[in-house]
């Protein structure tokens, strides 16, 4: 059997040759100048030595050029390293290097650091978008997507052959590579076709990193193979995504809680017509009930719940149109298996108070990390890939997430689930955003503190917090101490980074 996903955009352009595929500021890419563009770009990479199995980085934000570039490279047989914009030198260095990319393609605001990784890992081949053009060591994108006489190239490989490789930010050591396959990629993106009822009218707001697995596979990669059009945004800004909700009569927004945190709360967000939005998914981080209720009141759309990890490629679970449960995950994605495990390996019953492991075995479950077998037999462990998220499911097999296992709070003896207090600080008038942590206690081994930020003039004090807060929860649960700051740091997906606020405060 030979495969490869680049087979969605020759697809499209069999069957949905004139539509656009892409929607950018500057207008739209059909999905025939698509395939065009990304069989010059295969020509071009195999004209200066690229043979299947290659890595090739891509390190733009979300532009046209990325979506050519990445079908270009699969189309050549070579397989994808997308990586964030605003990565150093020595980051780049080491993703080129560890993967043996033989070219980068970057963005002119990237150049300088691309440059310096290049040189570092031995990368001959540089390649960068906008800007002032080309140099004695850099080559414009231009050249690659340039007509060429030569046979546009299509090599099929096998399904369980490595497509992309994501690097995972871990908090302690070095990224590890994800090998996502090119089967493992198809079935992920048909899932969430699936999960969001998906054809060749929507219109979905890429607002999420392509780089990063949901806007990979979730948002790009579903969409054309749906048919329907992806609208590129290079960055959040909620005004940006209300107004091309608008102008674009956007069907489908993928999205963090942050980001729909900051659509509900926008001061104008009634005056833009959202009629057109007919399903909204969250992932990569809990996201509280509140926001959930508020955003529905609003926007008049359910937020679909999903659940998953760079790992599972990255959708594991998710609520159907036909079959969903409020504020929980949802439901295994088809051909896979989701169970709760307790610390003694075994699975754990139905119920509330059935608290273990998140883990998951099936087609969506990575090949592994690249050059690193003793991670690799860790996470896949008993054949099942084990998450590090703690869970339950209820009565009705649906499953609902707790926390992550790294971040539960043991205090005296206790367990207490972070979540489980942000969603009780969630529900004061004055709070906007929250995260709770455990900070270590000499008597009881951790306490609980929680960080948060207020709404515009409001004045809540931490006595206040805690005292709202206490009335609400069990004695062991509430926080001892709150640090009330400016803004929660965020990741470039919008995920509140916890162990930041470790860093800077302790």
């Amino acid at each position: 059997m030979a495969f490869n996903l680049a087979e969605i955009v020759r697809e499209g352009a069999r069957w949905n040759a004139t539509r656009p595929a892409v929607i950018h500021d500057g207008g739209t890419v059909s999905y025939a100048e698509l395939d065009r563009l990304s069989d010059n770009v295969a020509a071009h990479l195999v004209a200066l030595g690229i043979e299947p199995g290659d890595p090739v980085g891509i390190q733009l934000p979300n532009v046209p050029e990325f979506v050519t570039a990445l079908y270009g490279i699969l189309k050549a047989g070579a397989v994808a390293i997308p990586f964030n914009v605003v990565n150093k030198g020595p980051e780049i260095a080491y993703f080129l290097s560890f993967s043996g990319a033989k070219a980068v393609i970057t963005t002119d605001s990237a150049l300088a650091e691309a440059q310096i990784g290049a040189k570092e890992a031995g990368v001959e081949h540089v390649f960068v978008h906008g800007g002032s053009g080309p140099s004695a060591e850099v080559r414009a994108f231009e050249e690659l997507t340039a007509q060429t006489d030569a046979a546009a190239p299509y090599v099929l490989r096998d399904p369980t052959d490595t497509a992309v490789l994501l690097y995972t930010s871990g908090t302690t050591g070095k990224p590890k590579a994800v090998k996502l396959t090119h089967f493992q990629l198809f079935m992920n993106a048909r899932a969430h076709v699936q999960c969001f009822d998906m054809d060749a009218d929507s219109r979905t707001i890429a607002v999420m990193p392509l780089f990063h697995a949901l806007g990979l596979s979730g948002i790009l990669n579903a969409n054309l193979l749906a048919g329907g059009a992806v609208i590129l945004l290079e960055k959040f800004d909620a005004t940006r995504v209300l107004e091309s909700l608008q102008e674009h009569r956007a069907t489908v927004l993928h999205g963090v809680p942050t980001m729909y945190h900051a659509l509900l709360n926008h001061p104008d967000v009634a005056r833009y017509d959202r009629s057109s939005l007919r399903a909204c998914g969250s992932a990569g981080a809990a996201i509280a009930a509140e926001l959930l209720d508020g955003f529905e009141r609003e926007f008049g759309v359910l937020i679909t719940e999903m659940y998953g990890l760079t790992e599972a490629g990255p959708l594991a679970t998710a609520n159907l149109p036909t079959r969903r449960k409020p504020y929980s995950i949802g439901t295994p994605i088809w051909g896979t298996d989701v169970q709760i495990w307790g610390s003694d390996g075994r699975r754990l019953g139905r119920g509330k108070d059935n608290i273990g492991e998140i883990v998951i075995r099936g087609h969506n479950t990575m090949a592994g990390y690249l050059n690193n077998e003793a991670a690799t037999d860790e996470a896949l462990a008993d054949g099942w890939l084990h998450s590090g998220d703690l869970g339950y499911e209820d009565e009705d097999g649906f499953l609902f997430i707790v926390d992550r296992k790294k971040e539960l709070i043991i205090r005296g003896g206790y367990n207490v689930y972070p979540r489980e207090v942000e969603e009780v600080l969630y529900q004061h008038p004055d709070i906007s955003e929250a995260a709770v942590l455990g900070r270590t206690d000499d008597r009881l081994g951790e306490e609980v503190h929680a960080f948060v930020t207020l709404r515009p003039e409001r004045s809540a004090t931490p006595e206040d917090i805690i005292a709202f807060v206490k009335q609400r929860m069990a004695v062991y649960k509430y926080p001892r101490t709150v640090t009330i700051i400016d803004a929660l740091p965020k990741s470039s997906t919008g995920k509140i980074l916890k162990r930041q606020l470790v860093d800077i405060y302790w």
